[in-house]
């Protein structure tokens, strides 16, 4: 709680929906009051105390199935936003650093793959391949790691330049050195608040496959393959589809209120070493 106080009221409230949302989906076996694809009740039933956001358009209840989502959701969008990062950062600062023709050849590359739209290029790639929990992470991955190149090597490119880092190579440091000890160090602001968007995207693409039937696939529950397998009860007045388009709402919010707290911080930190 002292470690709270400490921080900014958004940020606060961000980190508790985030941590929540989190813990939620690590403990889901313990916390859902029934099993995520257990058929319970008649279909679209109401809220009550047997089933707290009533049930969904089989009959299983709707809360079991957003904590067993949100688990789903929450592992593929981290694990992709990972290779993400690891690939293009590590990609782009090696662009950086080495120059010349390896730096032309990659950056015409990552060109390639954003010049095709990413949410076409990945329902070609998922209509061919299947839509398993591993393709979809690697597929994520590879397609989010561009966006992450193009940010990485455009500070890696400033940062290389710097006195400290030419003061390293004639110390005779290799690459390696270079690349792991000298720019990553001080490129991590930037990539700090890259990854709370990128991870925020890989969860509205996620959802987006899913809803468009190229995700997460049954039996398996995702909040994307929720707002499809409700949808129908819209024009009916029913909130279940609803229910787990507010919880990506939700995450997407208080992950940017989280990103941007410590993307201040670390900005704060460094001024006052800095001035130091």
């Amino acid at each position: 709680m002292a470690f709270l106080r400490r921080v900014p009221f958004g940020a606060a409230i961000g980190l508790v929906i985030t941590v929540t949302m989190v813990l939620a989906a690590i403990l889901a076996p313990w916390v859902a009051p029934y099993p995520g694809s257990q058929v319970l009740g008649g279909v679209w039933e109401p809220a009550s105390s047997q089933y707290l956001l009533g049930t969904d358009n089989l009959g299983r209840d709707l809360l079991s199935r957003l904590i067993y989502g949100g688990r789903t959701t929450i592992f593929i969008a981290s694990m992709a936003t990972a290779l993400a990062f690891i690939l293009g950062s590590v990609l782009g600062f090696t662009a950086a650093v080495f120059g010349g023709w390896v730096d032309q050849v990659m950056s015409r590359l990552v060109d390639l793959l954003m010049s095709i739209p990413t949410l076409i290029f990945a329902l070609v790639i998922l209509s061919v391949l299947p839509s398993t929990i591993p393709i979809l992470i690697l597929v994520m991955g590879i397609l989010d790691s561009t966006r992450v190149y193009r940010l990485s090597r455009a500070v890696a490119v400033d940062i290389n330049v710097m006195d400290f880092v030419e003061a390293a190579k004639l110390r005779g440091e290799g690459r390696g050195w270079i690349i792991f000890r000298e720019i990553l160090p001080n490129a991590l602001s930037p990539l700090v608040a890259e990854l709370g968007l990128r991870f925020i995207f890989a969860v509205l693409f996620l959802s987006a496959l899913s809803f468009l039937g190229l995700g997460v696939q049954p039996p398996h529950a995702d909040w994307g393959g929720m707002v499809r397998e409700n949808r129908e009860g819209i024009v009916f007045g029913i909130a279940a589809a609803l229910i787990p388009a507010g919880a990506i709402a939700a995450l997407a919010i208080s992950v940017n209120l989280v990103a941007d707290w410590v993307l201040r911080r670390t900005t704060d930190l460094k001024g006052g070493r800095g001035d130091a």
